[in-house]
């Protein structure tokens, strides 16, 4: 069997669970409803917006995209869903 290498996230996620620190909710199947509808909320784009920025800008976030394998444009809107859900990590 091959040996994992976890990161150090991953290691504190294991050995919390070890310790027993995880615990079953009582209704699952109403959870995965309840999760999958904010899901369902969180990734719905029914709203259109124009913005103007500059084409230097333009430019680096399509390169951005283009290595991550994304459209630009879905790089654009998680950027902005990070910020207002307060996840956006400065570098």
């Amino acid at each position: 069997m091959k040996k994992m290498y976890l990161d150090d996230e991953e290691r504190d996620l294991v050995e919390s669970i070890e310790r027993g620190e995880w615990k079953s909710v009582r209704n699952l199947k109403a959870e995965i409803k309840k999760h999958q509808e904010y899901a369902r909320n969180t990734l719905k784009k029914d709203k259109r917006v124009n913005i103007r920025i500059s084409s230097r800008d333009l430019e680096a976030i399509q390169t951005r995209a283009v290595e991550d394998g994304i459209p630009y444009q879905t790089l654009m809107a998680s950027v902005l869903h990070r910020f207002v859900a307060g996840r956006l990590k400065e570098a």
